[in-house]
């Protein structure tokens, strides 16, 4: 039977919660461990079970698996590590599974993937992958689910990128460092965790310049070693702690971040009326009484992250006065709205990128469904800042991305349990 999260809201909430290590980085790290028959050490770990389902496709692969304690595991990609052994129904489950692609390529010739699965939040496709990895010379021929894919040797080339798109970034990167020669990626995304990505990728001895600019350069080495690499922490988690002390909390520390991936968001807030106070590895975060409404939009790093702007709609619930979100990077990602709107949310919405939020407005307990993980995320906000109780279904969306958060909300006092 699906799981729940019952929710008893309007508690106030105070005390220490530590974020664990980003799903998104984490994800092409992994990949990269395919890119050498060397030892990995992986540090830092989210037990999210995208992640984890990550790490059986690498075992399944023939990668020697190995947990050397809660959250570090040891990989070796040798000899035995063959894509024909991919399973590929845990390949379908999620997007992260994409990033296969680069981790496979510079190795094998030929192999096939199935499409990656992932949020329900609107057309994703993986053309920009494509397109990118066919300049480096790749052939692929899509067939039903699966992509067919061959390679003659790849080949050093400049490639400019039509959208900052960051597992595409991903991709080239991976599929450059062992291509001889000289490939330059325009256009690259910039996020910390393409950032984290270039410095295991430096760790094993590859030659990339440019990091955390919108141009890499990348000269191609003979081979990589191995690396002892620690994850960097999830930035969005961060957030969503942030955001659910500012609805729910009286004090918050949310610590294990780095200040400065949050900048946008934390302008945001600010600019919202939260008060908050950073230190090196951590912010506290105090709740907030007087909320100013604001407009809200996404954008590439450094600018507002896609995966927060569900987070900080509760908030605007309360403001007074009219507020507006915009998200230009995805169709559908509004279908949270509609549960908002369930517990008392006065949000209308204006195209499939824009919607209205009219505050404030109590928010009461209703039963409500999570439609992917940051949706998930934001309806966990509205359910601890909502009179009564919230029942969330579909929370298996929600423990894609937060490594038992029921658990971790319930050491800052929150009421919440998984049924």
């Amino acid at each position: 039977m699906a799981e729940k999260f019952v929710i008893e809201g309007g508690k106030k909430l105070e005390g220490e919660i530590e974020v664990r290590g980003s799903k998104n980085a984490a994800g092409a790290i992994l990949a990269a461990t395919l890119l050498t028959d060397k030892e990995c050490l992986i540090d830092n770990l989210p037990l999210i079970s995208d992640i984890l389902n990550l790490i059986d496709i690498l075992k399944e692969m023939g990668a020697e698996v190995e947990w050397t304690s809660d959250r570090q595991v040891k990989i070796r990609a040798g000899k035995d590590v063959s894509p024909e052994k991919m399973d590929f129904e845990k390949v379908s489950k999620s997007r992260v599974s994409v990033l296969l692609m680069g981790g496979l390529l510079p190795r094998f010739k030929e192999f096939k993937i199935s499409r990656p699965g992932g949020d329900r939040i609107g057309v994703r496709p993986i053309t920009t992958h494509l397109q990118a990895l066919k300049g480096l010379g790749v052939d692929i021929e899509e067939k039903g689910d699966f992509y067919y894919i061959k390679s003659q040797g790849l080949r050093a080339k400049e490639i400019i990128l039509p959208e900052f798109s960051v597992t595409a970034t991903e991709n080239l990167m991976m599929s450059s460092v062992l291509t001889e020669g000289e490939t330059i990626i325009k256009g690259a995304a910039q996020e910390p965790q393409v950032q984290d990505l270039c410095k295991m990728l430096q760790e094993m001895g590859a030659k990339i310049e440019g990091t955390g600019t919108h141009t890499l350069k990348i000269q191609g080495v003979k081979t990589l070693k191995g690396c002892h690499h620690r994850i960097m922490p999830d930035l969005i988690e961060a957030g969503t702690f942030l955001a659910i002390g500012a609805g729910t909390g009286t004090k918050v520390k949310v610590k294990n971040l780095i200040p400065d991936h949050l900048d946008s968001f934390l302008a945001k807030l600010q600019e919202l009326g939260v008060e908050f106070k950073k230190d090196n590895n951590s912010i506290e975060i105090f709740g907030a009484t007087n909320l100013k409404p604001g407009k809200v939009q996404a954008l590439p790093y450094p600018g507002f992250p896609t995966d927060l702007l569900p987070l900080v709609v509760p908030l605007l619930t309360q403001a007074k006065g009219k507020s507006l979100i915009h998200d230009p990077l995805y169709d559908y990602r509004f279908n949270y709205i509609q549960e908002l709107r369930k517990m008392g949310a006065d949000i209308e919405i204006v195209d499939p990128h824009r919607a209205i939020v009219f505050g404030p407005t109590p928010l009461s307990g209703v039963t409500i469904e999570s439609w992917d993980i940051r949706a998930g995320a934001s309806l966990v906000v509205a359910g601890l800042m909502a009179q009564g109780q919230t029942i969330i279904e579909n929370v298996e969306q929600i423990d894609r991305g937060y490594e038992k958060i029921e658990e971790r909300l319930q050491q800052i006092g929150a009421n919440i349990k998984r049924v």
